[in-house]
């Protein structure tokens, strides 16, 4: 054999080698949490997890500016949820929102920067519902979310549509398939690991009254057992869609020995908390925004983008593999007590001394705002839950113009807040009027204010 021959020869080799060898397994991690021989392990690819841990790396929090000056709402119109903030927290809160959702587009994708109170802009209305929403999910989903909590970043990460969510699939045309009703099985999806499972594994399980996600019926045939092999394999899409969103195998939240026991991995019970969550947020705050939303912002059947396990997890058994940024952002670890101008009414069950709130009026007017209402609200559950307070209701005028006049305005607007306060679960025992008085001093909106104080 010559050499050119052998060089012929064994370039076909080498060439298969090196093909070979791009198609070797990379080596994985593999972590055992159960009895051995019983497939209770996880597999992880290292070279997986590497790339995804940029993305879920957390921003470097802006750092706080301190708690003293005024509130938001003394300096700014229209703030709902976060007046109660210093408008150093308030600012630094908007600013790192703004660079997790839109940090191209910056505070004009929610506002008119010509009039920031305005709320003719529907990412704005959103963006607040959805601050009520990562509110809700802290402060009532703990049993999922547990003390490291979720921001607008965990969705977002710098989006202004998370990548991950869903729309409801329009229903099959049965005319168009001689097949007829594939009950969506046989269209491989993305939505259930590209396999032949229906491809809409969601609006069963995740929004509106969920239907049973079971796979063994809890009677024996034929004794009204409807669990079928198609209800089964929507419970496995689903089962796709978790184990892929979170990037792990079955056996993470399952016991070989019986799938359907509970007597397994503690993560079944917190899956089984984070469908509940998931199905709240999706009810309760997206599906209603529907109305909100542009007809380009809708699916095929009008309905708003929702949320999955995906679009907090990302690929990650834990969300940012378990960073916590609620830490640094506390306003969002449940609903702020509602500001008022002149003081910030305090929450249910807290201590209470001194002035509880400083309710202000229009002028000429003894009617009680929507904003200071919520305030009186706020004042009421704190002194239902404290049954031995009493308060004092002080109202106060301004000496320009008729004096006499100005006392009956006070005393009137005085009787409103009392008759709030009743209306909130007060009784009227434990509300003292005082003599209306002048003010000294002070702004024109001091001489227009009713204060709520603790009894002495």
């Amino acid at each position: 054999m010559t050499i050119r021959s052998l060089k012929a020869a064994l370039l076909p080799l080498l060439a298969g080698t090196l093909l070979l060898a791009g198609c070797e397994r990379p080596p994985v991690d593999s972590v055992q949490h159960g009895f051995r021989g019983t497939g209770m392990v996880q597999v992880y690819n290292p070279r997986t997890v590497a790339e995804q841990m940029p993305g879920n790396v957390p921003p470097v929090p802006l750092p706080s500016l301190g708690t003293d000056g005024p509130k938001a709402g003394e300096v700014y119109q229209n703030v709902r949820l976060l007046g109660s903030l210093s408008v150093n927290e308030f600012t630094r809160y908007m600013v790192s929102m703004t660079s997790w959702i839109a940090p191209v587009e910056g505070c004009a994708y929610c506002h008119d920067v010509n009039n920031l109170a305005d709320d003719s802009r529907y990412t704005k209305v959103v963006a607040r519902r959805m601050i009520e929403m990562t509110q809700n999910v802290n402060s009532q989903h703990k049993s999922h979310v547990l003390e490291t909590g979720v921001t607008c970043w965990t969705c977002h990460r710098g989006q202004a549509v998370p990548a991950n969510i869903w729309y409801q699939v329009p229903p099959q045309n049965l005319k168009a398939n001689f097949i007829g009703d594939k009950a969506q099985q046989n269209t491989p999806a993305k939505s259930v690991g590209l396999t032949s499972l229906p491809y809409d594994p969601f609006t069963p399980y995740l929004v509106g009254t969920p239907k049973p996600i079971r796979v063994i019926g809890p009677e024996p045939l034929p004794n009204g057992n409807r669990m079928s092999i198609k209800q089964a394999e929507f419970t496995y899409g689903l089962m796709m869609h978790m184990s892929d969103a979170l990037g792990v195998n079955c056996t993470y939240c399952h016991n070989t020995r019986s799938f359907a026991s509970w007597e397994g991995p503690p993560q079944r019970v917190n899956a089984w908390h984070g469908l509940n969550m998931v199905r709240d947020i999706n009810t309760n705050y997206i599906d209603p925004l529907k109305s909100a939303f542009p007809a380009n912002r809708l699916g095929p059947l009008g309905d708003a983008g929702k949320a999955n396990c995906a679009t907090c997890h990302q690929g990650a058994y834990k969300p940012m593999y378990g960073a916590s940024m609620l830490k640094d952002f506390p306003e969002l670890a449940g609903p702020l007590p509602p500001y008022v101008k002149g003081g910030v009414a305090p929450a249910p069950g807290a201590a209470l001394s001194g002035t509880l709130a400083k309710v202000l009026f229009a002028v000429g007017r003894s009617n009680v705002s929507n904003e200071s209402r919520a305030a009186i609200t706020s004042v009421a559950g704190a002194l239902v839950a404290n049954t031995t307070v009493k308060v004092d209701l002080s109202g106060f005028a301004d000496k320009t113009g008729n004096a006499d006049k100005n006392l009956e305005l006070a005393k009137l607007r005085a009787f409103a807040v009392r008759d709030a306060l009743k209306a909130a679960g007060v009784a009227d025992d434990r509300i003292n009027l005082k003599k209306p008085e002048f003010v000294v001093g002070g702004t024109a909106d001091d001489a227009r204010r009713v204060e709520i104080n603790v009894a002495q």
